[in-house]
């Protein structure tokens, strides 16, 4: 059975989320691919890579989703990206920690065209807020619980 492997849409990603992946990566020996239309440095590893796709909306997502397989995990805050890695069988989970499934992720694509209405008519909606230590630790705990579930299989 082909391992299990993590996809990154390492543009927006922050950096101590891509720490956080680098290390698991080691720890459990699994292919971690950060990709990304601009160049992102990565550590010498046998497990992680970087792609880099052309510039253009969408580019790097699209790649995503076209190599990603069923079981594979996407580590995005792109909703309609989480929205297509469910829909082909994968897991995706955002750098704050949430974990994107079945059950949430229509609610998730309504509120975000909801924001890209309010924004569109002029109304200033605010950026997140900055990642926080919580956060940190609430995407570290759900990855970590994704890599055990895959290692109980071997």
């Amino acid at each position: 059975m082909k391992p299990t492997q993590i996809w990154v849409d390492a543009d927006a990603c922050p950096n101590v989320i891509k720490e956080i992946l680098f290390r698991a990566a080691e720890r459990v020996e699994l292919q971690v691919t950060l990709v990304a239309n601009q160049p992102i440095a990565v550590p010498r590893s046998r497990f992680v890579r970087s792609v880099q796709v052309a510039s253009g909306f969408d580019v790097a997502d699209n790649y995503i989703v076209q190599q990603a397989q069923p079981g594979d995990l996407v580590i995005t805050a792109d909703i309609p990206l989480a929205a297509e890695a469910i829909a082909k069988g994968c897991l995706a989970l955002n750098p704050r920690g949430e974990l994107y499934t079945e059950d949430n992720i229509r609610q998730r694509l309504n509120m975000r065209d909801f924001m890209d209405t309010l924004r569109s008519s002029g109304v200033d909606t605010g950026g997140p807020p900055a990642l926080s230590k919580g956060d940190r630790m609430a995407f570290a705990n759900q990855l970590d619980r994704f890599l055990a579930g895959n290692r109980a299989g071997d």
